[in-house]
């Protein structure tokens, strides 16, 4: 039986822990960094906070202590938002062994660098006292949380550019209902499933101030144009963005009613503040706000075109009326496909 410590009980995190736990060929240990949290899973055996309606399985634990969690574990499987990933990595240390897999499960650049989130924790713990280098792949694909723990058919991909990380995630974490592919194009894959985010939001966007399939399928597509020619001028494969962590997450977020960015640019579409839809959100994190900053700048500095992402950053950091980045993203000068 593998020991597998999952760091962050969010609604992905705990999703994670039900599909890895209800197999019983696993003991799962979660970390929660709220107390409060984890009381109310070892209470009810359910995350009422985060993913209410699914028990755990018997196999999934919780602990507040990182160190706990950490413990003779063979997979270290993190799943916390971006901005707290290289402060979470830095309570580690002490606690690991080169012998672990880590799998970073969080779909979002950091802000500041536009790290990818492998980058970070590898970073992280080979810069840490006593620290070494890794072996680290990137989990990302089409899964709502809620889905996932329900038990719906759900495919996603393991990206690393060790093969023997990618077959053996692949092997122990695949369930009948939890299909894993491999893929060794990680930067391809991590920035498709944090990009996609931005995109989201811009669909919400488009719900909410009223316009139809037409618009959500151009900007769905022109989306999936430029997340490409990021991931490419980064090192990324063209082919790996028409796959489950490119096209099957975009289409995923962009319709989905159970996606956050969705959700949060739909009421920015009907007139709502940024800080008002957030707060509103009690916690829950639309990865994509952050992302869209971190995307931009590392747009900027590989010199790729990215005019949804320039026109979402105006939304969400200057106010900037929806109607007015849709106009000017309708009246830029003629382009070949």
């Amino acid at each position: 039986m593998s020991r597998i410590a999952i760091i962050g009980a969010g609604s992905w995190g705990t999703g994670l822990a039900i599909v890895l736990g209800r197999s019983g060929r696993h003991q799962v240990r979660m970390w929660a960094f709220e107390k409060e949290v984890a009381e109310v899973i070892r209470s009810q055996r359910v995350n009422q906070i985060f993913l209410p309606g699914f028990p755990l399985p018997e196999a999934v634990s919780v602990t507040t202590r990182i160190e706990e969690a950490l413990h003779e574990a063979a997979f270290v499987l993190t799943a916390v938002p971006s901005q707290h990933c290289r402060s979470v990595y830095e309570q580690m240390p002490g606690s690991l062994s080169p012998k672990m897999l880590f799998v970073s499960a969080t779909k979002g650049l950091e802000n500041g660098t536009s790290a990818r989130m492998t980058e970070v924790g590898f970073h992280a713990i080979e810069s840490a006292p006593g620290g070494f280098q890794p072996r680290i792949g990137a989990l990302s694909g089409p899964s709502f949380a809620r889905e996932a723990a329900r038990g719906d058919p759900t495919a996603v991909t393991i990206a690393s550019s060790d093969a023997e990380l990618g077959a053996t995630v692949q092997r122990e974490f695949s369930d009948p209902n939890f299909r894993v592919y491999t893929n060794d194009d990680v930067v391809g894959v991590e920035l498709g499933g944090a990009l996609k985010n931005i995109i989201a939001i811009a669909a919400g966007v488009c719900v909410g101030v009223g316009l139809g399939n037409n618009t959500i399928a151009a900007l769905m597509t022109r989306g999936l144009a430029e997340i490409t020619r990021l991931a490419v001028a980064c090192g990324g494969h063209r082919e790996t963005l028409a796959g489950l962590a490119g096209m099957g997450d975009l289409v995923l977020t962009c319709t989905g009613g159970l996606s956050r960015n969705r959700t949060l640019g739909v009421e920015l579409g009907k007139g709502r503040k940024l800080a008002e839809v957030l707060a509103d959100m009690h916690g829950m994190v639309a990865e994509g706000v952050l992302t869209t900053n971190a995307a931009r700048e590392l747009a900027r500095r590989k010199k790729v075109e990215m005019p949804i992402t320039e026109q979402m950053h105006c939304i969400l950091n200057e106010a900037k009326p929806p109607q007015e980045a849709i106009r000017e993203l309708m009246t830029r000068p003629g382009k070949t496909e």
